[in-house]
Parts: structure tokens; C-alpha cells; sequence
């Protein structure tokens, strides 16, 4: 897997193109279809269905006869899991039985600002790098205002994030999934809200986004009087993982 994406310094980047609207297209449809057949919980008090492998799309993105446009996306085809369908109504967010009173604020406040593949293991949920992801790609679904809850992401954080984890795991003498680097990851993660610019990107169908696997985002706040089309702004995201925790770590050529 080529681990640059051409995310630059800002850490991201927006494409369009025919293809990707005749993706988003096709997997609309099914998309609904999977969110209204799917026994699982809304969460954040019925405002939010993550969503995960919902999308039934084929290994190389397609959904039915409709391919997933890689040239258009600038990307190297890779193996793909079935999308996450991530959508929100409005109201988002509210606080659900699963989340504590602080983890609500830092949702409210900081858009559950977060880096993927770092999970919290444990009673005292310690983060270690469980899903190293080679790059994450977003591509809308249905047509939803600017302030319909949408990505979140602080330009170049990026930078800082993969410094602050290769300083962490110089330290590790064990397997590299294993390794604690919370304190690492909330020193990094409070400069990158200290240095780094906070940008919103809303997205329409037919265009497409793509954040580089260190990359710190969230989800913003639904603003009153936001619209979008049922069941929600709804969101596809496919993340490739890499062989190894090592090459998640590695700088970008």
C-alpha cells in the first residue's frame, strides 16, 4: 500500500469528478437500505449511526456494476473492507446512556476530536495503535447543508501527531500493538488544538476527501436550521489498514 496520499502539509485534500458522482450514486440506494434494515443502535441519544462494514460493497469499492473511481481519487487501488455509512440527524449531539458527562463535553466542544486506529483498550482504556490505517477517503452520499454536522479536521496536525508517536514508540520493547502511548497522544493531541487550525469540510455527492492516516478530526456540532436529506448526512469511509504498526509509523517519502 502507498502510504502518501498527497495530503501535503495540510494534511487533507478534496477531490471531484465524474466518477465519484456515479459512485455516490450508486451506493445511495444501498446505503439507505442498509441503515434501514440494520439492527444496530443509534448512539449519542438516536442521533448518530456509526455504521461500521454497513456499506455491502465489493473488496476492490465497487457497489453493484459501479466501480470505485481510483484514478479520479488519485489513489492506488487497494483490498477495501465494506464502508463505514457514519450519519447524523439533527440535534447531534446528544448525550447517550453510553457516554460519560466528560467525554459528552469533549464531544460538544471538541468535535470528539480523534486519531484513527488508536483504540482504547481496557478498563482504564489505554491507547495503542490497533488499526493502523494507511489513509482515510470520505465520500458523501446524499446532498446536506454546510452545517449538517460535518468532518472536522486542524490542518497539519498530521505533523505533530507522527512526531509525537515515533518519539513513542522509540521507547518500545514489546510488540508495537501493544504499546501504551496515551500520555504521548494527549500531550500531541493539546498542541495540535494549541497550534493547529480547526477547518470544517462539508462535503455533496460527487466529491470525495482524503486525510492522511495521522491526521486528528472529528464531527461538528449539528447547527440549528441545518438540513439534509434522509436518514441524515450520510457519509462513506473506507480505511485500508497497513502490514504493520511500523509502517504506520513511518515518515511519508
Amino acid at each position: 500500500m502507498r502510504m502518501a496520499e498527497g495530503t501535503g502539509t495540510r494534511g487533507w485534500r478534496r477531490v471531484a469528478g465524474p466518477g465519484i458522482a456515479a459512485w455516490a450514486a450508486a451506493a445511495r440506494p444501498v446505503a439507505e437500505a442498509a441503515v434501514r434494515n440494520s439492527t444496530e443502535a443509534w448512539r449519542c441519544g438516536g442521533t448518530w449511526f456509526v455504521g461500521l462494514d454497513a456499506l455491502p460493497n465489493s473488496p476492490d469499492g465497487a457497489v453493484g456494476t459501479t466501480a470505485l473511481p481510483w484514478a479520479e481519487l488519485g489513489l492506488p487501488p487497494e483490498p477495501l473492507h465494506p464502508a463505514q455509512l457514519s450519519v447524523t440527524r439533527p440535534g447531534y449531539p446528544q448525550q447517550g446512556t453510553e457516554e460519560t458527562e466528560a467525554a459528552f463535553r469533549f464531544r460538544l466542544n471538541r468535535d470528539a476530536a480523534h486519531l484513527d486506529g488508536l483504540l482504547p483498550v481496557g478498563p482504564d482504556k489505554r491507547r495503542m495503535v490497533k488499526e493502523p490505517h494507511g489513509w482515510i477517503l470520505g465520500l458523501p452520499l446524499n446532498p446536506a447543508d454546510a452545517g449538517a454536522a460535518p468532518l472536522v479536521v486542524w490542518e497539519g496536525s498530521h505533523r505533530i501527531i507522527g512526531d509525537a508517536m515515533r518519539a513513542a514508540f522509540a521507547t518500545c520493547d514489546g510488540p508495537p500493538e501493544d504499546h501504551d502511548v496515551t500520555e504521548a497522544y494527549q500531550a500531541a493531541r493539546r498542541e495540535v488544538f494549541d497550534t493547529c487550525t480547526r477547518v470544517e469540510l462539508p462535503g455533496e455527492p460527487g466529491t470525495a476527501v482524503i486525510l492522511h492516516r495521522h491526521l486528528i478530526h472529528g464531527v461538528a456540532p449539528w447547527r440549528a436550521g441545518a438540513v439534509a436529506d434522509p436518514p441524515g448526512r450520510m457519509v462513506a469511509y473506507f480505511r485500508p489498514l497497513l502490514p504493520s504498526v511500523n509502517d504506520w509509523l513511518r515518515p511519508d517519502p
